[in-house]
């Protein structure tokens, strides 16, 4: 399968039976032997097609990962080297941290670089600075790092994080003010690949959307979608959504900025915002109806309608401007194996280039066994 929706290319026949008529047919052609299905020479024919068939098998494959569409892993490493776009390395997550310090606080406090702050049994987030505060002030806001790169220190809740590993004098109580988030495992081959290919975009520095879209998504692997508009002369105002519709925090749009702001690669005259998407709300209230001659399956069934659901909902919110389209809901839960679909509900909403749908009140039901 490759990328992009291209016509797939074979550059060798693979096909066995194919391999063997050919060898046979050569066979016959030099020797004049035709050989039978009983023939003992013909094992020495299965064991060359064998040969044969596994080395074209993997010498097209090779010559596939000379394409951007096919390529994979150390390939497509190489694939990116052309246009010095390098695979996104794994990073870890971050939230922002409150200390609030002792109001009778009469000396200056140094917060080291490195202090450690303990959530769960063993995840671990640091500070990457070190940070002076005065007297007279009572509370400090940190960005902290989870030591360890990838997902694990994602998804903590405001106030989760909130013990010191080793106490400071005068710090009354430390919490995390945001959900962490920001921890990502080495970017993919699929996304990887995308950014390659719009990689061309960013050797301009014109201001072309292309552009702001490939250095927003070198910020983050977990970036799925971005929207550039600018709703006047010198105002660039980037978009930018998160793997499964998520809304992306503070702490990562403030990433999205600092790489898209770069003056080597921001025009002199463009004034960057950065922002999430505008979220629209959207009901569901459907219902469904199997046939009564599938009763021995209807177990199943739901499971398929159910799963098809879920996959809508995640469909409808993975890409800004995708319309709220119910008429898609309907074809999937018919494809899943309802015979028929009721839904009360707005079946349309037109969805703008920066906002994104947003479930709210979902409800699907199982109307029974109806006939045809």
């Amino acid at each position: 399968m490759n990328r992009f929706n291209l016509p797939d290319v074979n550059f060798l026949e693979k096909s066995p039976e194919d391999i063997e008529r050919d060898i046979l047919l050569h066979i016959s052609e030099i020797t004049g032997i035709t050989l039978s299905n009983a023939d003992p020479r013909r094992a020495w024919v299965k064991l060359a097609t064998l040969i044969i068939t596994q080395e074209r098998n993997n010498a097209d494959y090779g010559l596939k990962q000379n394409l951007l569409a096919y390529a994979e892993d150390e390939f497509l490493d190489h694939k990116g080297e052309s246009t010095s776009t390098t695979r996104l390395a794994s990073r870890p997550a971050a939230t922002t941290i409150e200390f609030i310090f002792e109001e009778e606080r009469v000396s200056v406090l140094v917060i080291e670089e490195g202090t450690l702050f303990l959530v769960g049994e063993n995840t671990f987030f640091e500070m990457t600075e070190t940070i002076v505060i005065p007297v007279g002030q009572h509370s400090v806001e940190v960005i902290a790092y989870c030591t360890e790169n990838g997902e694990k220190g994602n998804g903590y809740l405001p106030g989760e994080i909130s013990v010191l590993v080793n106490p400071l004098p005068w710090v009354k109580e430390v919490k995390n003010l945001t959900t962490s988030s920001g921890g990502a495992e080495v970017e993919e081959n699929d996304a990887y690949a995308h950014r390659i290919r719009i990689a061309p975009e960013s050797f301009s520095v014109a201001g072309p959307e292309g552009a702001y879209e490939y250095w927003a998504k070198t910020t983050s692997q977990d970036i799925v979608d971005v929207s550039i508009l600018s709703p006047s002369a010198g105002i660039v105002e980037i978009r930018v959504l998160l793997e499964n519709g998520e809304i992306p925090s503070q702490e990562l749009l403030a990433q999205v900025l600092e790489v898209c702001s770069d003056r080597t690669r921001r025009p002199l005259t463009d004034y960057v915002t950065v922002q999430a998407p505008e979220q629209v709300s959207y009901d569901i209230d459907a219902t469904y109806w199997i046939l009564e001659s599938n009763v021995f399956l209807v177990q199943q069934i739901q499971s398929d309608i159910d799963y098809a659901f879920r996959q809508y909902i995640k469909w409808q919110k993975e890409k800004m401007g995708r319309n709220i389209n119910l008429s898609e809901l309907i074809a999937r839960l018919k494809n899943a194996g309802a015979h028929r679909v009721s839904v009360d509900s707005i079946m349309f909403q037109e969805i703008e280039k920066f906002q994104v749908a947003n479930e709210n009140d979902i409800n699907l039901n199982f109307g029974g066994l109806t006939d045809e």
